[in-house]
């Protein structure tokens, strides 16, 4: 068999940590023994490793790689997630649910939300999200597969999981260890590119070693060591739009039964993260150092944890925002290299997952042909945008009255995003395209959880008299109820099918 004799024949992966190991899994997986795969990492600097919540998509990345559900579950400690419950986000006493799958099911060509916005501003004041079988299920801490039957109401929720960040990043370098990837202990102190300010060519470590790639992958986090220091690509600075610059974290003993859904509590300066695995809770403090100091941070942070408290608090400092270019020459940043994005709605897994699944698409060979990068590139700037955007959407949205929340609500928010809101509020009109990562049902969580009540609904609502809307809805309602005491507690569904192997 005759090899291109331009095709690729080495990767460097700079950097360990979530961001490095699952791009060495996926690639080796992928390029099989036909690319050598090295992976770069340095032991003392150690990984941010919160990413402890995921998005459903992380599903079918870890069956891509033929990984069981089962023996990852156990092998990371991970617990299932049904979804968000933010708490205190429109105005401080509300909450509400942010569901992974749909609300309820359409009985009508007039969809649920239109029903549901007309009987609301005729007073019915029953919340939008008792129409989620996720929040049917999280409200009592139940949890089972969804049943494979579309015309059953047990088939409209869909999960992800929370889990040992740490755990997963051994379970992959594992994986891609089996599958010939080598691993070098070292710091990176210098990047070598070809002649004047070309490509690069290699990394030197700190004992002089020289590590040498056609193809290097940035997974040197928030340092951006090859796409930042070495290649000079700039970083877009989005803390206009999302100020939140610190998180503290601070892991605790579980208490009470384990909830399949992670919690967002908005507190005087940011927000609260509740993350439970089988072994441990996660929690966080997300802030704005202009309107509260650290010290106050924690305090908020250490109040408000149950339980008690298994470790130090660690602190983090970071700018929201993403490099100008993820690809420049021949590197690719991935996870924290590429940019942040505070852990609101749990992206900064799906974000490593996409970027590798992106490049494994558009791998390039030694030539390194400019329109790979540049594909790369819109598609990574259209998804980090869009996600942007919801996030802002969040605080957008809020009626809160401390004076980080009020600015927020003030603050203009990019246009794209000002476009949607207004189709919204005007009458109930989701103009999201298809393509984007949190599709309607995410949307709506968020606008009427919050309190963002269209002034319209669907002008066909009212042309179909013989619909009678607020039986089906009762209906509806009594189903899902129904449906989610049929489905076991969360905790007895992972003693009987996957108890973490080392509960430590």
């Amino acid at each position: 068999m005759n090899h291109h004799p331009d095709r690729l024949r080495s990767i460097a992966i700079i950097g360990g940590g979530s961001a490095g190991w699952m791009a060495a899994a996926a690639l080796a997986f992928a390029v099989g023994d036909s690319v050598t795969i090295k992976l770069v990492e340095s032991d003392e600097i150690g990984t941010v490793g919160v990413g402890e919540a995921t998005i459903p998509p992380i599903k079918a990345f870890n069956a891509s790689l033929g990984i069981d559900e089962i023996d990852f579950i156990k092998a990371t400690g991970a617990t299932f997630k049904l979804g968000i419950e933010f708490v205190g986000w429109g105005d401080s006493d509300s909450r509400y649910f942010h569901p992974f799958g749909t609300h309820g099911a359409d009985f009508d060509r007039v969809g649920l939300h239109h029903w549901w916005v007309r009987a609301h501003l005729a007073g019915d004041s029953t919340p939008f999200d008792d129409y989620s079988l996720c929040k049917a299920l999280a409200q009592e801490n139940r949890f089972g597969p969804p049943v494979d039957n579309p015309r059953d109401v047990r088939s409209t929720h869909d999960y992800a999981y929370h889990f040992d960040a740490g755990r997963y990043a051994r379970m992959m370098r594992g994986y891609a260890e089996a599958r010939g990837v080598t691993r070098s202990e070292g710091k990176v102190v210098d990047v070598g590119r070809e002649g004047e300010g070309g490509r690069i060519a290699h990394v030197r470590l700190a004992d002089g070693r020289e590590i040498a790639a056609d193809f290097f992958v940035d997974c040197t986090g928030f340092a951006g060591l090859l796409i930042g220091r070495a290649l000079g690509v700039g970083y877009q600075d989005w803390s206009r739009w999302l100020p939140c610059d610190r998180a503290i974290a601070l892991p605790s003993a579980n208490h009470g039964p384990l909830a399949p859904h992670t919690r967002s509590t908005a507190h005087v300066a940011g927000w609260q993260w509740r993350i439970p695995l089988q072994h441990r809770q996660g929690n966080g403090h997300v802030y704005c150092s202009n309107f509260t100091s650290d010290d106050e941070a924690e305090a908020v942070l250490r109040a408000n944890v149950a339980g008690p408290m298994l470790g130090d608090a660690r602190q983090l400092r970071f700018t929201t925002g993403r490099r100008e270019q993820a690809w420049s020459y021949n590197c690719v940043s991935l996870g924290l290299a590429a940019g942040f994005m505070e852990p609101l709605e749990s992206t900064s897994l799906h974000l490593i997952q996409m970027g590798v699944e992106r490049l494994i698409r558009l791998l390039p060979d030694r030539n390194h042909d400019p329109l790979n990068a540049e594909e790369f590139n819109r598609a990574t700037v259209n998804e980090w945008e869009r996600i942007r955007d919801f996030l802002i959407l969040h605080y957008h949205a809020n009626r809160r009255c401390e004076p980080f929340w009020r600015a927020r609500a003030a603050a203009a928010i990019p246009e794209e995003l000002a476009y949607k809101v207004k189709h919204f509020v005007h009458d109930a009109r989701l103009v999201s395209p298809d393509d984007e990562l949190f599709r309607n049902p995410s949307w709506l969580a968020v606008y009427l959880g919050q309190g963002v009540i269209p002034r319209g609904y669907d002008r066909l609502a009212d042309l179909r008299p013989q619909v009678d809307a607020p039986a089906q809805l009762r209906r509806l309602r009594d189903v899902i109820r129904g449906a989610a005491a049929t489905f076991p507690a969360h905790d007895a569904f992972i003693a009987r099918h996957c108890r973490a192997t080392e509960v430590a």
